[in-house]
Order: C-alpha cells, then sequence, then structure tokens
C-alpha cells in the first residue's frame, strides 16, 4: 500500500526549536529578582529551587490542572504571597513578568531558515506542553496554528494535541509528520495517534531501552529540509 502525500507538519517548541533549560532558568531568575523587591520576606524564605518545589507539590495535589503550568505557577504564587502577608494581587503581575521573560527564546540557527522552506510545501502547527507563546517570539507567523496544552485541556502524550492539530489542519493521520525531542511525549505519542515522527536528536542521545526506535532522526531541521523538499 502507498504511503499518503504528506500535507502536515507538527513540531514541538522547548529543546526541539530553542533551548528551554536557560529560558526558563532566565524567567525563573527574574521572577525570583520581582520577589525579592516586592515579597522580601517570602523570597527569602524561598529561593528558586522552593519554589519549584512548591508547584511541583501543587501540581501533584491537583493532577486536573496539572498540564496548565501557567494556572499553576499563578496558584502557587497567591498561596505563597498570602502566607507571607502580602497582597494576593500581586501574583498576576509576578506570573506576567515571567511570562515576558519565557518567551524571551533563541531559536537554533538552522530552526527560521527550515520553517519558512517547509512552511512552502506543508502545514505546520506547533504543539507544545509548556507556555511560550510563539506570537511572542522570534517564530511568529510561521506556523499556521500553534497549541500549547491549555488550549486541548491535557498534555503530550496524551492524543489531544494531535488530534486537535489534525482537524484544524483536515487532515488525516497518516498524512502527517511530528516533529520532536521526546522519545515518549513526543515521537512515541505521535506514533500513537497514527502519524509519522521524526526525532530531532540535538545533543546524540541514547533512544531509551523498551521502546520501539523511531523510524528516522535527524540532527537539526535541516536535515528535514533535506528530505522532505524536493
Amino acid at each position: 500500500m502507498s504511503v499518503p502525500p504528506l500535507r502536515l507538519i507538527t513540531l514541538d517548541l522547548d529543546d526541539t526549536l530553542w533551548p528551554c533549560r536557560p529560558v526558563i532558568e532566565g524567567a525563573e531568575r527574574a521572577l525570583h529578582g520581582w520577589l525579592r523587591a516586592v515579597a522580601p520576606r517570602l523570597a527569602e524564605v524561598h529561593d528558586i529551587t522552593a519554589l519549584r518545589r512548591h508547584r511541583q507539590r501543587l501540581a501533584e495535589r491537583l493532577p486536573h490542572r496539572a498540564h496548565d503550568l501557567g494556572e499553576i505557577r499563578l496558584r502557587s504564587l497567591r498561596l505563597l504571597l498570602a502566607r507571607h502577608g502580602y497582597r494576593v494581587g500581586l501574583a498576576e503581575a509576578g506570573l506576567r513578568l515571567f511570562l515576558d521573560h519565557r518567551n524571551r527564546v533563541t531559536p537554533y540557527p538552522d530552526v527560521i531558515p527550515a520553517l519558512r522552506m517547509l512552511g512552502r510545501h506543508y502545514r505546520l502547527i506547533s504543539l507544545t506542553n509548556g507556555n511560550a507563546e510563539v506570537a511572542a517570539t522570534p517564530l511568529r507567523g510561521l506556523f499556521a496554528h500553534s497549541l500549547n496544552a491549555v488550549d486541548v485541556g491535557a498534555a503530550k502524550p496524551d492524543p489531544a494535541l494531535f488530534v486537535r492539530a489534525l482537524a484544524l489542519a483536515g487532515c488525516r493521520p497518516e498524512e502527517a509528520l511530528h516533529l520532536g525531542d521526546d522519545p515518549e511525549r513526543d515521537i512515541a505519542a505521535a506514533r500513537a495517534c497514527g502519524l509519522r515522527a521524526a526525532w530531532i536528536d540535538r545533543d546524540l542521545r541514547p533512544w531509551p531501552e523498551g521502546l520501539a526506535p523511531p523510524a528516522w532522526r535527524a540532527t537539526d531541521l535541516a536535515e528535514v529540509v533535506d528530505r522532505l523538499v524536493p
């Protein structure tokens, strides 16, 4: 049986199109610096690691909201501000500050040229569990749609993001390809929905034992363009 022509490419964001860790660390440093200025008693007791642990515990208590990272961060800030005698309303300003820095991403050098080329031939939709806002990054305008876990009420590997992308593009699963860096949340999850999947392995990592290997892997998007663009 012949393989249907490819019409849709879905792409993960964090660690697929830009390095995630330095962005998050920078945003958390900015938020903690802000807390030192507006809520010093809180900041003195809770360093960045303690704030992270508080959010993790809160997410564990609220599994139905754990996919909404912004909501969890907001609730955590509200609880800690109240505990230390500060106005709960400060939490919204703190979240806005964090998200502003969260969107200060630097795409890998291959990304923007590759997306421009791929976008001439395929529908592009970004899918992320994170809370980066593509329209506020250097990648604005390069996707037909950008979806996150909040939009569909679930995070990968739940199929909801893939199902929504297919509906938006009017595609069957076999007409779509997903590109991502995470073996389980991206590759295995996409394949479970019937999509093709390519592992973007920028760091030459070993593939997890016990997980069926990807059909193909690439170290950057330039390799994807070479394979998919005539």
